[in-house]
């Protein structure tokens, strides 16, 4: 188990004891920190567990690209399995995970991310996006494999990890379609959960641009995605691609309608004015109006596509610059 961190002094300590809460033989789990620059007391709190066998690599801040690097030098096992260090585990959620590599086809093992109980439509919105991405990543396991993994937990086959580029966006996608195209299955596993506290536009927005951008790095590490190699073509298409092209498709819908007969003209015009209106006002309307639900959903989506469109920045800044660390304190569970 792999933890890459830098600065997680508020939640370190929460998550190794979730750790050693596991259900899971404790004889068969090597822990390894790689303490990525940190500046707090991070070192110090890891240091506290090694007693209980957790190791710590500290390395110069290079990013977690970098810092997964590192890790690939120094662990041992069969099973390489990378998590964060905010996001708490079930119990049984690492013998889950493991069990999936009974299937001698399958490569990659991703849990899933869920959310505690959100408090405001905001949250609430931003929760069953990630539900529904949850969704995706099922049914694409019963399809064949999905294109990446959940980054803060996922399992790997040790032999098939191969080192980052040090620019790399998505190292859970990165990682993953290394073993797809070797030809292995990356597979979900519901029944492997891991949590974390419920996110704001505002936090969602800089890592949605970082992992929409990754999409478009995908294609310059992988151009086999757009070839007969990936037997997932046509889901990549839809599911990657897509979704980097809406706002651009979305844009065109708005101006093209102007061009319309004149009673379907107002009409187009006007829904989509609407839409986009009622997401601009939302951050003033309070909470308790009935219509703060519908605002509230219009202005998700309407930041997940300025995300989308804000991806394309990619090509023209430095890939590391589009890196913005979570900052969320630290909480009590339960």
């Amino acid at each position: 188990m792999v933890i890459c961190v830098r600065n997680g002094e508020a939640h370190l300590r929460r998550k190794l004891e979730s750790v050693f809460s596991l259900d899971y033989p404790r004889e068969l789990l090597e822990i390894l920190v790689v303490s990525d620059g940190s500046t707090d007391g991070t070192d110090a709190i890891a240091e506290e567990f090694f007693g209980q066998g957790v190791k710590l690599l500290c390395v110069p801040f290079g990013g977690k690209p970098a810092a997964l690097n590192a890790a690939l030098k120094v662990i041992h096992g069969e099973i390489l399995l990378i998590t964060d260090v905010r996001q708490m585990m079930e119990k049984q959620s690492v013998r889950k995970l493991i069990a999936g590599f009974a299937d001698p086809e399958v490569g990659v093992v991703s849990g899933e991310l869920s959310f505690m109980d959100s408090t405001t439509n905001e949250e609430s919105n931003i929760g069953s996006y990630r539900q529904f991405e949850n969704w995706i990543r099922r049914q694409l396991t019963l399809v064949d494999s999905m294109l990446g993994a959940t980054g803060c937990f996922y399992a790997i086959r040790r032999s098939l990890a191969q080192p980052l580029p040090p620019e790399t966006l998505l190292d859970d996608v990165y990682i993953p379609l290394a073993a797809f195209f070797k030809g292995y299955r990356l597979v979900s596993e519901p029944e492997a959960r891991v949590y974390d506290y419920p996110t704001s536009l505002a936090t969602e927005f800089p890592r949605k641009v970082r992992t929409l951008a990754g999409n478009y790095q995908l294609l310059k590490f992988y151009p086999q995605l757009l070839g007969p190699q990936n037997r997932m073509w046509a889901d990549f298409v839809s599911y990657k691609l897509g979704r980097l092209v809406m706002p651009f498709l979305l844009i065109g819908l708005l101006f093209s309608s102007f061009w319309l007969p004149p009673v379907w003209r107002e009409v187009f015009v006007g829904l989509q004015l609407a839409g986009y209106g009622l997401a601009a006002i939302d951050g003033w309307l309070p909470d308790d109006m009935a219509i703060k639900k519908l605002s509230a959903l219009a202005r998700t989506f309407g930041v997940m596509m300025l995300a989308a469109l804000c991806a394309i920045s990619v090509w023209f800044v430095p890939a590391q610059r589009l890196w913005m660390p979570t900052q969320m304190p630290a909480k009590k569970t339960g």
